[in-house]
């Protein structure tokens, strides 16, 4: 089974966490957007949804889904989202798209973290995936020496030959060669840090389920 076969198949078994009648957090990512097609088959269950980046709204609009604003909600029962990195305790790296900030303001919304994953992003420590971190364009040198302090190596993330822009107008340091021992404490640390907007650490944030698509099926680890 190819892994685009393995993310829908993870992307249509989420479908049985979508609570009908209530809205539901989506993320963003090529797994997510196999996720995205197969709630269009429910879409007239649910009033829509709440998107954690532009590109899953155009998406999600494109198929009939109305998309809320996050502030137009109190709380939702279910996120779902994609990971780079997975580990036993339901730990996630994320930040691959870019848009980890919004999918992590989503995730703390809602009861409920879904991850959907094939089993290349199951680790025993996080790490390995350099790390993202948005920050503030005029800290990222700073940023880049505190990282080097702790073993780390930052490297800018570019687009077309200039630094890429997120959502938010701010700039995404890739972090190499650290190894996350402890997740919660890491990702409190450098969240902390003057000019990170947040780091693509999900500890505090965990998935409570992760779907997992494996060459034999799905498989469902919960946390």
């Amino acid at each position: 089974m190819t892994q685009d076969e393995l993310k829908t198949l993870v992307g249509q078994a989420a479908l049985q966490y979508v609570v009908p009648g209530e809205i539901v957090g989506v993320g963003t990512g090529s797994t997510v957007n196999k996720f995205i097609a197969a709630l269009a088959t429910m879409k007239d269950r649910i009033p829509g949804a709440v998107s954690s980046s532009v590109a899953s709204t155009r998406l999600l609009e494109s198929l009939g889904i109305r998309v809320f604003e996050a502030t137009e909600v109190d709380e939702l029962a279910v996120y779902i989202d994609g990971a780079d990195e997975i580990d036993g305790q339901g730990y996630m790296i994320k930040g691959g798209g870019a848009a980890l900030t919004r999918e992590k303001i989503v995730a703390a919304q809602s009861r409920r973290f879904v991850c959907i994953a094939d089993e290349s992003k199951l680790v025993q420590q996080l790490g390995r995936f350099p790390v993202p971190v948005e920050v503030i364009p005029m800290a990222a040198r700073r940023i880049a020496r505190q990282f080097a302090a702790l073993g780390g190596t930052a490297t800018l993330r570019q687009k077309d030959g200039q630094p890429l822009v997120t959502d938010n107008g701010q700039h995404i340091l890739d972090v190499a060669g650290l190894a996350i021992a402890d997740p919660l404490g890491f990702e409190s640390e450098v969240n902390q840090w003057p000019g990170v907007v947040t780091v693509g650490v999900f500890a505090h944030q965990k998935a409570a389920v992760c779907l997992l698509g494996t060459a034999s099926g799905v498989r469902t680890l919960s946390y």
